[in-house]
């Protein structure tokens, strides 16, 4: 279903600006030197999961310090793509709201990769101009950030949104034997 004609709105919101609320995103930031590497990534991922769940019941009334968590662990590479696999048809809706909530409340450094997941689901329901407009908002965070070129050049290719949603959930049971092993 394509809905282009509606506008959606992808600005910061105050809390994106909150010190309170970017220093608790900062305490979840994953250093790829960590010794407990793999233990931070299955938090991240776990907390993905769990974010989706409470945010299918309460919508924005989430508890911050996880939608902190979720912010903050989605610095790693290996989260980012779980995440990037963790929706389903069925749980399309509640991923678009909490990645377009997410997206408008994450902190400066903390907004390329939760643009990029917002951008693919926007693609994939045939928003291409907002899947772009998501993916400047990435670009202007971390300009060199991997994923926004990779996703520019997919979605300015005109694959089919079918094929690349194949290949996302393809490559998901990949990334998660990799943090759950």
């Amino acid at each position: 279903m394509t809905t282009e004609n509606t506008y959606v709105n992808i600005t910061a919101l105050p809390l994106a600006t909150d010190v309170e609320f970017m220093n608790c995103v900062q305490t979840f930031f994953v250093d790829t030197e960590n010794d407990n590497l793999n233990l931070l990534q299955r938090d991240g991922a776990t907390a993905v999961i769990d974010l989706a769940a409470q945010f299918s019941e309460l919508g924005y009334k989430c508890d911050i310090e996880l939608i902190s968590q979720v912010i903050g662990r989605l610095s790693d590479v290996q989260v980012r793509d779980f995440a990037l696999g963790s929706h389903s048809e069925q749980s399309f809706d509640t991923y678009w709201n909490m990645w377009l909530y997410l997206l408008r409340i994450a902190p400066a450094g903390f907004i390329a990769p939760v643009a990029c997941l917002f951008a693919t689901l926007a693609y994939e329901r045939g928003e291409n101009e907002l899947a772009f407009r998501a993916l400047d908002r990435a670009k202007i965070d971390a300009p060199t950030y991997a994923l926004t070129v990779l996703l520019r050049r997919v979605f300015g290719s005109d694959w089919p949104a079918n094929a690349f949603a194949a290949m996302r959930v393809e490559l998901h049971p990949k990334v998660t034997a990799g943090i759950f092993g």
